[in-house]
């Protein structure tokens, strides 16, 4: 019996070191781009909601006036994704959404009839889920940010 792992165990870490990993980075930046574009979106084409929960925002955000908040939301719901696409700064880009998302768990959904699903936290933890590995571990190789920074350099 044998204690070294098999060939092809070997080659699986490889791909999973490798092209796996640019490959699930990718994908959890594509999808949240579009999730966070969706949101940003539905800001542009609606109504400022805000005023109506303004003191559900946790601090600092409810010293700001509920017109402010509504307009950092929509930007940050559609230029940051854009950041995603591209991979460049994109820890930063996965940083602000998480706390875009935060927030708005805390102020939105949870409790205040703004419900995505039957409670008011599952879509806000599968956010933080999937934006989780783009903040620690960056955007890949596939990225601007690998591009112009390289590999222990990428924001």
């Amino acid at each position: 019996m044998t204690l070294l792992p098999s060939c092809s165990c070997l080659r699986l870490n490889r791909f999973s070191d490798g092209l796996g990993k640019d490959a699930s980075l990718l994908a959890l930046r594509l999808f949240a781009a579009y999730e966070f574009w969706e949101a940003g979106v539905e800001k542009w084409n609606g109504e400022n909601w805000f005023a109506d929960i303004q003191s559900a925002f946790p601090f600092p955000f409810d010293l700001l006036p509920a017109a402010l908040n509504w307009q950092a939301a929509m930007w940050a719901e559609l230029l940051v994704p854009v950041l995603l696409l591209t991979g460049l700064f994109g820890r930063f880009g996965a940083l602000v959404l998480a706390v875009l998302t935060a927030v708005a768990w805390a102020a939105v959904h949870a409790g205040n009839g703004y419900n995505v699903c039957d409670n008011g936290y599952k879509m806000a933890v599968v956010y933080l889920l999937v934006l989780l590995p783009l903040v620690f571990q960056g955007m890949g190789r596939w990225s601007l940010d690998f591009l112009l920074f390289g590999r222990n350099k990428a924001v």
